[in-house]
C-alpha cells in the first residue's frame, strides 16, 4: 500500500509541477498570444495519464511477461537435488532480507544469467538460467541469487517503474508541445491540426524518448552496485566477487529488452550512457574496496 501510495503521490506531484512551471514560465500566456488553443492542463493530465498508465501496466504483468519472453517454468515441485537446493537458498534469503517467498524459476538458456521482477517485493519471481546453475559454484549462484533477492528487497522493479513514469510524462507532454508550437506558431495552422503536428509529435517524442533512456539508465546502474553489496551480504563477499568474475569471462547472450534493467548480466550498449548495467570491472572493485573496508 506505501508504495501504491507513492505512485499515486508522484503521479500527481509531476502533474502539478509541470503544470506550476508553465504557468509561472508563462508558456501558455506566449501561446495564447500566438493565437494557440493549447489547453495546458488537460495536456499535463493526459501526458501523465499515458506516461504512468503505461508504467503501471508493464510493472503489473511483468512477471507473466517475463515467462513468456525468456520461458522460464516456475519450480512448483522440485525435481532433482539442485532445484531443492535453489529453493532452500531462496526461503532463507527471503527470511533474511523480511520478504514473502517469491517464485522461483528456471529458463532454459546457455548463458549464465539471473532476473528478478514482480509488482511488489512481496509478488515478485526470481529465475535463473539452465546455464547459470551448470557452470557456477554453488557459492557463487547463492551470490547472484542473493543480488536479485536485494532487487527484489529493495523495491526495485517499483523504483524503476517510477522513474520510467515520470520520464514517460515528459516525453509525452513536451512532445506534444512542441509539435503544437510548430503546427499553430510555425506554419500558421488555425484549422485543427494538420500533418506537421503529427510529423514533429512523432519525431520529438522518438528523440525525447532516447534521450530520457538515458535517465532511466542511470538510476538502473546505481541499482546495480546496490544490489551486489546485498549479494556480497547474503553469500560473502568473496562468492559475489567470483560470480562476477565469472560473468566477465563470457560474452553475455542479452534478456529481452524489458528485462534487461533486472538481470545480473547484460550486454553494454554502444555507449556507456544506454547501458543497464555499470561495467564488471567498475563492481568488482567497488565490492573488494568494501571488503577491504570492513576487514
Amino acid at each position: 500500500m506505501k508504495r501504491i501510495m507513492l505512485f499515486i503521490m508522484t503521479n500527481i506531484a509531476i502533474m502539478v509541477v509541470l503544470s506550476i512551471t508553465l504557468r509561472l514560465l508563462g508558456v501558455d500566456s506566449i501561446l495564447a498570444e500566438n493565437g494557440s488553443d493549447l489547453n495546458i492542463q488537460a495536456l499535463v493530465i493526459l501526458s501523465g495519464v499515458i506516461g504512468f498508465g503505461g508504467s503501471f501496466i508493464s510493472l503489473l504483468i511483468s512477471k507473466w511477461m517475463a515467462k513468456r519472453m525468456t520461458g522460464a517454468v516456475v519450480i512448483t515441485q522440485p525435481s532433482n537435488n539442485m532445484e531443492r537446493w535453489l529453493i532452500s537458498t531462496v526461503e532463507k534469503q527471503a527470511r533474511i532480507v523480511g520478504i514473502k517467498m517469491p517464485e522461483v524459476a528456471i529458463f532454459p538458456s546457455a548463458d549464465m544469467n539471473a532476473f528478478a521482477t514482480g509488482a511488489s517485493k512481496n509478488n515478485a519471481l526470481m529465475a535463473v538460467s539452465q546455464g547459470l546453475l551448470d557452470n557456477m559454484a554453488q557459492g557463487e549462484i547463492e551470490a547472484v541469487v542473493g543480488h536479485e533477492m536485494s532487487h527484489i528487497a529493495n523495491g526495485d522493479m517499483v523504483t524503476l517503474a517510477l522513474i520510467q513514469g515520470v520520464v514517460n510524462t515528459f516525453v509525452v507532454f513536451l512532445s506534444r508541445v512542441i509539435g503544437h508550437v510548430v503546427d499553430r506558431v510555425i506554419l500558421k495552422n488555425n484549422q485543427g491540426y494538420g500533418i506537421g503536428y503529427f510529423v514533429t509529435v512523432l519525431l520529438a517524442q522518438v528523440v525525447l524518448s532516447i534521450l530520457a533512456s538515458t535517465i532511466v539508465m542511470y538510476f538502473s546502474r546505481k541499482r546495480e552496485f546496490i544490489a551486489d553489496t546485498g549479494g556480497a551480504d547474503l553469500a560473502g563477499h568473496r562468492n559475489m566477487i567470483n560470480a562476477l568474475k565469472r560473468l566477465g569471462q563470457v560474452e553475455p547472450e542479452a534478456l529481452p529488452e524489458q528485462m534487461a534493467a533486472f538481470g545480473i548480466n547484460d550486454k553494454g550498449g554502444i555507449m556507456a550512457l544506454f547501458s543497464s548495467h555499470p561495467p564488471i570491472e567498475a563492481r568488482i572493485e567497488a565490492l573488494e574496496k568494501r571488503a577491504m573496508g570492513r576487514a
